[in-house]
C-alpha cells in the first residue's frame, strides 16, 4: 500500500509529494522524502547550479531498479508557475519546452516526478547558443583507477594556473572529477568544443595518463579521457549538488583544489554532503565572479589543427 503524500512548503509554493516511503536507495534504505529533504538541505548551492539553464531531468519512474528516463520535454501537468525555455533541436526540426530553474520548488517538483539527477546545459536562456560555462569531465576508462583521475587533475590545475583560469572542481558523483570554468557568453559551441580539446591536448602532453582519442574503441582502458566533447550542443553532466542514481545515495560534490589526492567519491552522499555544505560553506558560489577568456585557448586549437587538418571538429548543426 503505497504511503500517504505530503505536502512540502518551498518559499511561497506548496508541493505535494506522492509515495514519499518509496525506497530510492537500497544500500541505505533512504527514501524519496529523503531525497526531497537533501535537496531542501542543499537548496541555494543547487538553485545556483542550475539557474537559467535548460535543463534534462534523469528520472526513475518506478525506482532506481526500473530503468532511467531522460526527460527534456516539460511533461504534461506541470504547475503554472514552472519556467521553462525553448530549445530548437535541427536534427529534429523540433522546438522543446525545458524546464529552467530559477527557484528551489521547481527542484522539489522535480524530485515529486521522480527525478533523481539534474544536468543543466552549459549555456543559460538568455541565450542559449553561447555558453558560459567550459567544463572539463576527466572520465577514466575501465581500467584507470580514481587515483590516476587525482593525478591528471592536478595537471589539469597546473595548465589552468599557467592561463590564470580559475577552476572549480567536483566530484561526478561516478568514477571521475569534473572542472568548470567560468567564461563569458561570446563564442558558440563549436569554439567552445575546440578550445576544450585545445586545453585536452595539452593536458595530454604532459601526462602519460590521457588520452583524447574519440573512439572508445581506439581508448586505451586505462587511460583516462579528457572529455571534451561535454562542451558540444546538447550535451549535459550532473550539476554540483546532483544526488546521481546509485544504491549509495552518491553525490557530485564540489571539492577544494587541496583534498585532491585523498579523496573518495564514495564518501559524498545525501546524508554526508548537507554537513560539509554547512561547515565549508558552497565552494563554488564565487563561480560567476572567475570569468575566462578563451581566446588563448582558441589560439591553441588554430596551432593544432593547422598541425593537423584531420584535427578540425565540424561546425555543429
Amino acid at each position: 500500500m503505497a504511503s500517504p503524500a505530503v505536502e512540502i512548503e518551498v518559499g511561497p509554493r506548496v508541493v505535494r509529494v506522492s509515495n514519499p516511503d518509496r525506497v530510492y536507495f537500497p544500500d541505505h534504505g533512504w527514501t524519496k522524502l529523503d531525497l526531497v529533504d537533501y535537496y531542501l538541505a542543499v537548496g541555494e548551492p543547487i538553485v545556483n547550479a542550475l539557474r537559467e539553464r535548460p535543463c534534462m531531468l534523469h528520472r526513475f519512474p518506478k525506482g532506481l531498479a526500473g530503468d532511467k528516463v531522460h526527460q527534456k520535454k516539460v511533461p504534461s501537468g506541470a504547475p503554472p508557475w514552472l519556467e521553462t525555455v525553448s530549445i530548437h533541436f535541427p536534427r529534429f526540426d523540433r522546438d522543446v519546452d525545458e524546464v529552467c530553474v530559477t527557484e528551489l520548488a521547481t527542484v522539489i517538483w522535480a524530485v515529486q516526478m521522480s527525478t533523481v539527477e539534474f544536468h543543466p546545459w552549459n549555456s543559460r536562456r538568455a541565450d542559449v547558443e553561447k555558453p558560459d560555462e567550459w567544463r572539463i569531465d576527466l572520465d577514466p576508462g575501465p581500467e584507470c583507477d580514481f587515483a590516476t583521475v587525482e593525478r591528471v587533475a592536478q595537471v589539469t590545475h597546473e595548465v589552468l594556473d599557467e592561463l590564470g583560469a580559475t577552476g572549480f572542481p567536483k566530484t561526478s558523483g561516478g568514477s571521475g572529477l569534473h572542472v568548470y570554468v567560468r567564461i563569458a557568453p561570446e563564442h558558440g559551441f563549436t569554439d567552445v568544443r575546440r578550445a576544450a580539446l585545445a586545453f585536452a591536448r595539452e593536458v595530454e602532453r604532459r601526462s602519460p595518463d590521457v588520452t583524447t582519442a574519440w573512439w572508445r574503441k581506439d581508448r586505451d582502458p586505462r587511460k583516462l579521457f579528457v572529455d571534451y566533447n561535454q562542451n558540444a550542443r546538447d550535451h549535459t553532466i550532473a550539476a554540483a549538488y546532483s544526488v546521481r542514481g546509485f544504491p549509495d545515495g552518491r553525490v557530485s560534490t564540489p571539492v577544494m583544489w587541496s583534498e585532491i589526492g585523498d579523496l573518495d567519491p564514495h564518501d559524498f552522499t545525501i546524508a554526508t554532503v548537507p554537513p560539509r555544505l554547512e561547515r565549508l560553506g558552497d565552494l563554488h558560489a564565487d563561480i560567476d565572479d572567475a570569468v575566462f577568456d578563451i581566446r588563448p585557448l582558441l589560439e591553441w586549437a588554430d596551432r593544432d589543427e593547422r598541425d593537423d587538418p584531420a584535427s578540425v571538429i565540424p561546425d555543429e548543426a
